[in-house]
């Protein structure tokens, strides 16, 4: 307020103490002189003025360490930089990719299709209007064949057959005649060799997992029996399908109305109906601890099996009232100490996802002598539920129960200290690793059924994802050691953090394991690691893809960045946040989708456009000299030998094992002398 219009007379006020400055004001003291045009600001705008001032403060700091940042990095030797060998165009948008064998498969918003991995020529597609395939899971079988299992934006499951370069529906494996019972399928997945395949469906008040044996056998007579096998089976299974998704669309997309789907195959005609999988399992989560049902303990002992393996503890005798009663005395104790909703300890929610891998066979699920297990073919699933701290083996050789015996019993449970996050099995199936909510990381070795080490990460990493690093001494048998050695090899994973930090764990047979910080949380946010790959036909490299699009090869040997694979300078990593990209490891090929910068705002306004798909080549003479060494192929199995030749192989390799180190005593005794004499000549000089 200028000085000529001042409410208050400019007269020298006597000393007190009100008038002394206060420290709060003392900043704003010079605001007191009279021979200023503007007087202190009244409140709020006093505290609003400082809240403005400390934000562009922040702002500020925050930009010069950014910049500080990117001169840094200026200083620093950056990685080389390697282009795509290759690429190819795909009609539509590209959701998903998968290769096996020879032939790339690609899930777009219009369907499916398929392309040859030799020079990306498209083979043949199976399309239909307004209907988006959004993952997709492939799996090699011989003679060129493949199996395929996919999911759309609507929760349909969808099971092909790639033969003689077409792709044939074999089967929607959620669908339903009325569509109100409809259940939405939220994960699918195939086992290796595409024996099985497992689909998690989700209901209106419950969720389930189902696992199907898959008749490759007969496909493959089929298809040869019908030399015209076009690119779809069943026109009646397509026609059923194609209603319920019409449906389906016409209830979510109302100003649409319904949309009648049809199929434009690539062949001429519909060939022949293919074998339908069977249903093997029908997994539930289980159930909460309650009070005992059991009159008696007898009823209770009666429920029992054998008592080999540990359950769910459902068959005990412990009542509701004894629950509560020591359910309140615990919360009456240490009352202090606990930080929980009365809500969330009262109603304890349904699980809703659960997380499944398929097991190889090994001593971690037993087997009676009259079950034949193939050393490549999946003898049981191991599930764990969202909120549960317990680890569920199922066997697979088991005939699926009645339709009104819907409790179905784990044949083995491991229970955790804490609750399960996530969990992955290495690529030869001989290990498996879980990981808590408490940072905690164990593995497990298959083979013996043993714990292999147990890692604690540091406080407050919170684990996103788990995955294990190929070995070489990881060996394929799932029975004796073909090394002869009885210790096991030391297996590396990568453990990725919800904060952005990646860790290398090694984990030996000794029960010793350390951790590595690989990339620690980043100061800029266009860091972020939000993927990582590791190459399973190379020791020690891993892929990693960053926020602002980055894609980084690391060498976990080394702790240090190999190269960077960038896109031309017209396009970008598409979705960085959630790359669309797969690993051919047959061929050592590195698939990724880019977009072009111009079209970022047309993908943007949903608008299907032309997806880009380029190919990394690491068998190119520029990628050559990153990759000087390949991984060995890990030793043969020795399960397809009698037991008397595993034996004699066994005996010979820990023979060998002895003779070296019988040839090795000699020269330490004979330096133990040497160092005994030289001791006593010492003492006798003193």
């Amino acid at each position: 307020m200028p000085v000529y219009i001042r409410k208050h007379p400019l007269e020298i006020p006597l000393p007190s103490e009100k008038d002394w400055i206060k420290e709060d004001e003392e900043e704003n003291f010079f605001l007191q002189d009279p021979d200023q045009t503007r007087d202190q600001l009244p409140q709020p705008f006093r505290m609003i003025n400082k809240m403005v001032n400390l934000v562009f403060d922040q702002a500020l700091e925050i930009i010069e360490q950014r910049e500080a940042l990117r001169e840094a990095q200026k200083l620093k030797v950056q990685p080389t930089q390697y282009m795509p060998t290759g690429d190819f165009k795909v009609a539509g948008r590209a959701n998903c990719l998968a290769a096996s064998g020879k032939n790339i498969f690609v899930g777009t918003s219009t369907g499916l299709a398929a392309f040859s991995a030799a020079d990306c020529r498209r083979v043949c597609a199976w399309e239909a209007a307004k209907l988006e395939i959004c993952a997709i899971h492939a799996s090699d079988l011989r003679n060129e064949n493949h199996v395929l299992i996919a999911l759309d934006e609507m929760g349909f499951a969808y099971l092909f057959y790639f033969c003689k370069d077409s792709l044939l529906l074999v089967k929607v494996l959620n669908e339903v005649e009325d569509i109100s019972k409809r259940s939405t399928c939220e994960e699918v997945e195939l086992s290796r060799g595409g024996s099985y395949a497992g689909v998690l469906l989700q209901g209106s008040t419950e969720a389930w997992l189902e696992i199907y044996r898959l008749p490759k056998e007969s496909w493959e007579r089929e298809t040869e029996n019908a030399p015209g096998a076009a690119a779809a089976a069943a026109p009646a299974v397509q026609e059923r399908m194609f209603s319920q998704a019409s449906e389906m669309k016409s209830l979510e997309l109302q100003r649409e109305g319904s949309a009648e789907m049809e199929t434009r195959m690539s062949t001429s005609k519909l060939g022949a109906r293919l074998s339908h999988p069977m249903l093997l399992l029908k997994v539930r989560p289980p159930k909460p601890l309650s009070g005992s049902i059991f009159k008696s303990p007898l009823d209770a002992l009666m429920k029992i099996d054998d008592g080999s393996v540990l359950g769910l503890g459902h068959n005990h005798m412990i009542k509701d009232c004894q629950l509560e009663q020591q359910d309140a005395i615990f919360h009456s104790t240490f009352k202090t100490y606990l930080e929980r909703d009365s809500e969330s300890d009262s109603k304890e929610e349904t699980p809703r996802h659960a997380m499944f891998h398929f097991i190889l066979p090994g001593r971690i699920l037993q087997m009676g002598p009259e079950i034949k297990s193939q050393p490549e073919v999946p003898a049981g699933i191991s599930v764990h539920w969202s909120g549960s701290h317990n680890l569920c083996l199922y066997l697979l050789t088991r005939p699926l129960k009645e339709k009104g015996d819907t409790e179905l019993k784990p044949d083995a449970v491991w229970p955790c200290a804490a609750l399960i996050i996530c969990s992955a099995v290495s690529s030869c199936s001989s290990y498996l690793a879980l990981a808590c909510e408490d940072s905690t990381i164990t593995v497990w070795n298959n083979c013996l059924g043993s714990p292999l080490g147990v890692t604690a990460l540091p406080e407050g990493c919170l684990i996103r994802s788990i995955h294990f690093l190929p070995s070489v001494a990881a060996p394929k048998d799932q029975g004796l050691c073909p090394n002869g050695d009885p210790a096991h090899p030391n297996m590396q994973l990568l453990a990725l953090c919800g904060d952005g930090s990646l860790h290398l764990v090694a984990a030996s047979w000794t029960g010793q394991s350390n951790t590595v910080l690989l990339a620690g949380r980043p100061e800029d946010p266009g860091q972020t690691i939000t993927t990582v790959a590791p190459l399973l036909t190379f020791n020690g490299k891993v892929l990693v893809f960053s926020r602002d699009g980055t894609v980084s090869l690391i060498d976990t040997a080394m702790l240090q960045t190999i190269c960077h694979l960038v896109t031309p300078p017209s396009y970008t990593v598409a979705s960085p946040w959630q790359p669309v990209f797969a690993l051919d490891t047959e061929n050592q090929h590195l698939l990724l989708q880019g977009q072009e910068q111009q079209q970022a705002d047309a993908v943007s306004q949903g608008k299907d456009s032309q997806s880009t798909i380029f190919l990394f080549d690491f068998n190119s003479h520029l990628l050559r000299d990153v990759f000087p060494k390949k991984l060995e192929s890990p030793p043969e199995s020795l399960q397809h030998l009698p037991w008397d030749k595993r034996c004699d192989i066994f005996l010979r390799n820990r023979q060998e094992h002895l003779l070296g180190l019988s040839q090795q005593i000699p020269g330490c005794w004979s330096q133990l002398q040497k160092y005994a004499a030289t001791l006593q000549k010492e003492r006798q000089k003193k």
